[in-house]
């Protein structure tokens, strides 16, 4: 049994939209680090792209950010809140992903307020970097 929490526990998301599968680092508030086991059975891969399939990038950004909102809900300092993207900055997308990969997320936050915050973090495919992003985030009343 892990020492850290089941992110269905801290995220508010559900499949098939929860991406993060199970938390390997974390020192809340500060950074956050998990896994996203890809079986291939997930619904976006039938049709990107038929015959190749290939994880959106797009997606990785969103496994990014729920890493990084698994770093910032953990703290309980914003206990009732939501954190939203408000914006995605310098994503790039550096290796193909897709059905049997296994994503290893890392996260690390930057500044924070009681309004919003910035965090930064990339998506590992057998330790070669596949995505990297800067994420901003707001929070609103869950």
């Amino acid at each position: 049994m892990s020492a850290f929490p089941d992110p269905a526990a801290v995220l508010p998301h559900r499949p098939p939209f929860l991406f993060v599968d199970e938390v390997i680092a974390l020192e809340p508030g500060v950074s956050a680090a998990g896994l996203w086991r890809l079986t291939g059975d997930e619904w976006f891969f039938t049709g990107h792209f038929p015959g190749r399939p290939t994880l959106p990038g797009v997606l990785m950004c969103e496994a990014i950010a729920q890493m990084g909102a698994i770093a910032v809900l953990a703290d309980g300092a914003h206990t009732g809140k939501l954190p939203l993207f408000g914006g995605l900055d310098g994503a790039r997308f550096r290796r193909q992903v897709g059905p049997g990969d296994t994503l290893e997320l890392r996260v690390e936050l930057g500044r924070m307020s009681s309004r919003a915050g910035k965090g930064s973090g990339k998506a590992l495919l057998a330790g070669e970097v596949a995505c990297e992003c800067d994420l901003m985030f707001v929070f609103v009343d869950a």
